[in-house]
């Protein structure tokens, strides 16, 4: 068949041609960059359109518990921001730029720890890192003697971080902050390792590492016994806090707790977080972060495992079945990530436990979240924002504070 050809001589192709070079050049330079424009909006997963269209009000806080769960009749129900919208900085409406600007800044408050050292039965060191009430009364920072009466009977928080995270993160400065101005006694329970600590024994910490938890606020337990305990987890520390409260079940000195923004199912986080490109950029640099980790300690880590594979992990499953599994001893990585995932143990819990979870969490995916297990348990109450990224929760204009649920 022969191409459509005019009275002229030329073909369609042709005349196409001609008549596309007449449009401006401009115009095909908009059409680019509204092109790029969407596509950026998708990859990024902003939100801003819909935030706008909802009138700047925010999404809803939906809330999961039992029917007959005294921890929302008698607690969660008489919470108002539990009850109300959380509406994201508008330049940070999306989860990747929220846990960004996280990472990278957050304007974290400035405040100084004491640091406690404690040494574990198996010759571990962890750093304890204290921000009493006192420290912070009448806004003079550090004006305290920095002891606590055997007899205080001030509530006591334990804050346990996320994986590579210590007392510094902006994120744990945050809420370290933001509990002690409330009046509360905090420390930072940071990961063996961490914290600029040495490891001094052959165990390393992991997702489901629980027993220095247990130690530590058996400890606290013991040193305060007056003290109402409680504890919050954070990401991968939010896993070991719901894991440990369904280990112990009614066994446990913790009065109460709170998980934000946990993994829930390692499993399931793992498939996710290879799944898009990126999900591949969280987990290249979040493996990038445990090789950190590794070589602060390569001298106790290359005698109990294969070093040059470690160093050539890129990503968390590869550095978790060339380290993580062969320290602690798991046959398999999809072995660790099943016996460790806190969803496992959340029928056990027995004592009130606030959950919080962002539906766009870019790293701890919904899929992950146990609803149903959740549901079951009248001693939790799971909370769910559409949006606020892994840890973030940004609001106000200038993203000047953190939302504290």
């Amino acid at each position: 068949m022969k191409a459509a050809v005019s009275s002229a001589g030329e073909s369609a192709g042709e005349l196409l041609l001609r008549a596309a070079a007449l449009v401006p050049w401009t115009r095909y330079f908009l059409a680019a960059l509204a092109l790029a424009a969407v596509l950026l909006y998708r990859f990024l997963e902003l939100h801003l359109l819909g935030d706008l269209l909802r009138g700047l009000r925010g999404g809803r806080v939906s809330l999961t518990f039992h029917p007959e769960s005294q921890v929302y009749h008698r607690v969660a129900s008489k919470c108002r921001s539990l009850h109300g919208r959380y509406l994201t900085t508008p330049w940070l409406a999306s989860p990747h730029l929220q846990t960004l600007f996280l990472s990278i800044s957050g304007r974290p408050p400035s405040f100084t720890y004491r640091r406690q050292l404690y040494t574990v039965r198996d010759g571990g060191t962890i750093a304890l890192d204290w921000l009493l009430a006192s420290d912070l009364e009448d806004g003079d920072i550090g004006t305290s003697d920095g002891t606590i009466s055997k007899d205080d009977s001030t509530p006591l928080l334990v804050v346990i971080p996320g994986l590579t995270s210590d007392s510094s993160a902006a994120y744990v400065k945050h809420l370290v902050f933001s509990m002690a101005i409330k009046g509360w006694n905090v420390v930072v329970s940071n990961h063996r390792g961490l914290g600029g600590i040495s490891i001094t024994s052959d165990c390393f910490y992991n997702a489901g590492w629980t027993a220095d938890m247990r130690e530590v606020v058996s400890f606290l337990h013991q040193e305060y016994p007056k003290a109402p305990l409680f504890t919050v987890g954070t990401s991968i520390g939010a896993n070991i806090v719901v894991k440990y409260l369904g280990e112990e079940g009614e066994n446990t000195p913790v009065a109460g707790a709170a998980s934000i923004c946990s993994p829930w199912d390692l499993l399931v986080t793992s498939k996710f977080i290879s799944r898009k490109l990126v999900q591949r950029c969280y987990d290249r640099a979040l493996a990038i972060g445990l090789k950190g980790y590794a070589k602060l300690h390569q001298s106790v880590l290359a005698r109990l495992a294969n070093w040059e594979a470690i160093t050539s992990s890129h990503s968390i499953r590869e550095f978790d079945r060339h380290a993580t599994c062969v320290v602690a001893k798991y046959e398999t990585v999809d072995t660790f990530y099943r016996k460790c995932s806190s969803a496992n143990y959340i029928g056990n819990v027995s004592v009130p436990l606030l959950c919080i979870s962002a539906l766009d969490d870019p790293l701890c995916t919904r899929e992950a979240i146990p609803w149903d297990e959740c549901r079951a348990n009248k001693n939790i109450v799971l909370a769910t924002t559409p949006n606020g990224g892994h840890l973030a929760f940004f609001e106000g204009l200038t993203a000047g504070k953190l939302c504290q649920q």
